[in-house]
């Protein structure tokens, strides 16, 4: 850690790895993303986050084959091959990633499709997992409500993952794209004491040009928006019906839209569009501390003699057993 940063505790510098992945091929995109957990801790970075289903991608061939067709080979097909490369943490596959957060001493926060052991082995979740400088997972998170035609290939998710982590002083928090209009879901992470916020996409300006500035003033925290890439030539020759996939596919898929509000609401970085680029910036806490002055969710405005939310943080199963 450079002096400067060393010196100052408030402050703590973060990196967002706009990228595409090596589409639905988990050890080629796992291989990319420790490329850019090195390039960050180059940079001196504590904390690297990367975007909403990353690992191994966001199920962009529904809208362009007929996803929503009941019993089709064409969907059984691609949706096969989407489970045999999602992650199962319990095989191994974040071992990798885990292995460089610990080498480098950098926290990270990634987009994954989850293919669970503990609900059977054949359903997949959109998930968030927070890994720590440590290399250990310290939470992940299941997508409470898959969006639109999500729906067709993700299940739903549960609360296990809604907590916070400490980081240099900072208290990191992450919900999955849609979920960050969910304001109850939002308020749990405000309760644990959310002061950096991250919100993953799997991509596009328009998700994040408005929400993120919002989210942003709200919590009166410092908000992220980290985006994937998708582009036409980013579909492995091998994918399966590549050929239907391409026929309706546009140019680009996901253009990106990463970028950092501060605490007032300003732009820290803007909105960042079009390519795979490493976005670095320093965080300083005390403009948290400055507009929690006059907004503070947890604290001073609250008023849980009126208003109080429940959070079930169980994870869900369909069986007891009692032996």
């Amino acid at each position: 850690m450079p002096d400067s940063l060393a010196a100052n505790p408030d402050h703590l510098k973060i990196a967002l790895a706009q990228i595409a992945p090596v589409w639905v091929d988990r050890e080629a995109t796992v291989d990319k993303i420790v490329d850019y957990i090195g390039r960050a801790a180059a940079q001196q970075c504590r904390f690297v986050t990367f975007g909403e289903a990353l690992l191994p991608g966001y199920p962009f061939w529904l809208e362009l084959t007929d996803g929503a067709r009941f019993n089709s080979a064409v969907q059984k097909d691609i949706h096969a091959h989407y489970l045999e490369q999602a992650v199962q943490i319990e095989a191994g596959h974040l071992d990798r990633v885990c292995a460089a957060a610990a080498q480098h001493g950098i926290a990270v926060m990634l987009g994954i499709i989850e293919r669970p052991q503990d609900r059977g082995g054949y359903s997949v979740y959109c998930s968030r997992v927070y890994i720590g400088p440590d290399g250990r997972i310290g939470s992940v998170h299941r997508k409470l409500m898959p969006t639109y035609e999500e729906r067709l290939t993700w299940s739903p998710g549960d609360g296990h993952g809604l907590c916070v982590h400490g980081l240099d002083g900072f208290t990191v928090g992450g919900l999955n794209c849609f979920e960050n209009w969910m304001p109850l879901s939002r308020a749990a992470l405000y309760a644990q004491g959310e002061d950096l916020h991250v919100a993953l996409w799997p991509g596009n300006l328009r998700n994040t040009e408005d929400i993120t500035r919002f989210l942003a003033k709200e919590g009166r925290s410092y908000s992220v928006a980290v985006s994937a890439l998708m582009r036409r030539e980013d579909f492995p020759a091998g994918t399966p019906h590549l050929d239907k996939i391409l026929a309706n596919c546009p140019e680009v898929l996901a253009n990106g839209g990463s970028c950092i509000a501060a605490p007032d609401g300003e732009w820290l970085l803007p909105p960042s569009v079009g390519s795979e680029v490493l976005l670095v910036a320093t965080l300083d806490r005390r403009e948290v501390r400055r507009e929690r002055q006059n907004l503070d969710h947890a604290g001073h405005y609250g008023r849980p003699d009126v208003t109080r939310l429940v959070v079930d943080r169980r994870r869900q199963s369909i069986a007891s057993f009692e032996d």
